[in-house]
């Protein structure tokens, strides 16, 4: 079969109209397909249903001998610091356990910085006028909201295969107002990158014209494992230890939740950081609440007491993605392989999404035609800051809640609509 470049304008004209066609089959079937977020299947959230069958009501002890439903503690339960801790490869004493959303941290702790300052800061963030923000793109679009709101400027980075362009990286954060970078180091959203393990140490040891520059160490996917073979399971080194032997301890916070191994709606979330900030940050958050949730933690810490029931866990999880992801990247390859000099996507090994890249100047338009065909994506540019791609030509997709079959449907359609706007492209030229 002859690519889309190797056709006639003839026959170009003449493949869209049968492309057309199809178009208007898929519309009429009045289709309500969802590929927009990156939330856990219902058969991935059953792997958790009797999460909180150990908990009685004789037996709501910690390891510690605390009695979980009263006040106190607020750090977190030693049971479940030592599993998050294993799960960071970090230490215990370095972590708070939070409620359920890991960016309900990340907001607080930006929050902060910008009332108090951190512990290095010159001043409060909220008193630096025209501060910046890096934001390697594409990446999470809820990252990038919470610094926008905050009042940052935001600067794109673009990512490579090992990470965020550290050259560009390091010359931005000789900047005095630049005070932070977002990063998903481990399968990133979208691309699935895990970054290198001197993409880390440069981070680690960059000099900052700021004095507070904090890196915002985003973990989500560390446990989120897609390959079968360990061996290319993603791997990275302990930050916290990296930022602290380059003479930067204070540099990094780093996050993580349960949000995608128990309840999305229901799980734990932390924040880890070396010993000043730590002291520095509980001394606030003392102000700020009590205690969080000591119940919930404790059913999590019985359910999974151990990094590996974590990783048994994860690979059950695994086996109910991986079809999904493979059903995905089959029908990409299959209706347009021939054409990688004009799509190409994304083959994570980890992580939550498959970034699909299209033709320059057509990403928005295939958004509206899938929606009009009755397949919801995210919107083009959400992985960009501001929500604007400049080049117009990344789609995340998100595999991981509709039922495979859904997932047939939504990614023929989103095929016939990158070729007909890819076509359409083609004959501007």
């Amino acid at each position: 079969m002859k690519s889309l470049r190797e056709m006639s304008a003839e026959e170009l004209r003449q493949q869209r109209e049968e492309l057309i066609k199809l178009y208007e089959n898929y519309k009429a079937m009045n289709l309500s397909l969802d590929m927009t977020r990156g939330k856990p299947s219902p058969e991935q959230l059953d792997l958790s249903n009797h999460m909180y069958d150990s908990l009685s009501s004789t037996d709501f002890k910690s390891c510690k001998n605390e009695d979980v439903r009263n006040y106190g503690v607020p750090c977190g339960i030693e049971d479940i610091r030592k599993v998050f801790a294993d799960i960071l490869g970090t230490d215990k004493d370095n972590l708070f356990m939070g409620n359920s959303s890991s960016l309900n941290q990340m907001f607080d702790g930006i929050m902060r910085a910008m009332v108090f300052g951190e512990v290095d800061s010159p001043k409060p963030w909220s008193q630096i006028e025209g501060r910046k923000w890096l934001c390697p793109a594409p990446g999470y679009d809820r990252h990038f909201r919470v610094t926008e709101k905050m009042g940052f400027e935001l600067i794109a980075v673009p990512m490579t295969d090992n990470g965020p362009d550290m050259d560009m990286v390091e010359e931005l954060v000789k900047d005095e107002k630049v005070l932070g970078i977002w990063c998903v180091p481990c399968y990133s959203n979208p691309d699935g990158i895990v970054y290198s393990e001197e993409t880390c140490r440069r981070l680690a040891n960059m000099k900052t014209a700021a004095p507070d520059f904090r890196i915002y160490w985003d973990n989500a996917y560390v446990v989120h494992h897609l390959a079968e073979d360990e061996t290319e399971w993603g791997h990275l080194p302990d930050m916290l230890s990296l930022c602290a032997e380059a003479g930067n301890p204070n540099r990094v916070y780093e996050f993580a939740s349960s949000s995608k191994i128990t309840f999305a709606g229901g799980g734990i979330s932390c924040f880890a950081a070396n010993k000043d900030s730590m002291a520095y940050a509980r001394k606030i958050l003392s102000v700020q609440a009590i205690c969080t949730n000591k119940v919930n933690q404790l059913a999590h810490a019985r359910f999974l007491p151990t990094y590996e029931a974590v990783l048994d866990q994860m690979r059950k999880h695994a086996e109910i993605l991986r079809p999904k992801f493979a059903a995905v990247s089959g029908i990409l390859s299959e209706e347009l392989g021939n054409d990688k000099d004009i799509w190409h996507w994304t083959d994570p090994k980890g992580g939550y999404f498959i970034n699909f890249y299209v033709m320059p100047g057509t990403a928005t338009n295939i958004v509206t035609m899938c929606k009009e065909a009755g397949v919801a994506l995210t919107p083009a540019g959400a992985s960009y800051p501001y929500g604007k791609d400049p080049d117009d030509a990344s789609i995340r997709l998100s595999p991981s809640y509709p039922p495979r079959e859904d997932l047939i449907k939504a990614t023929k359609i989103l095929t016939v609509c990158a070729k007909i706007t890819a076509i359409d492209k083609l004959l501007e030229e």
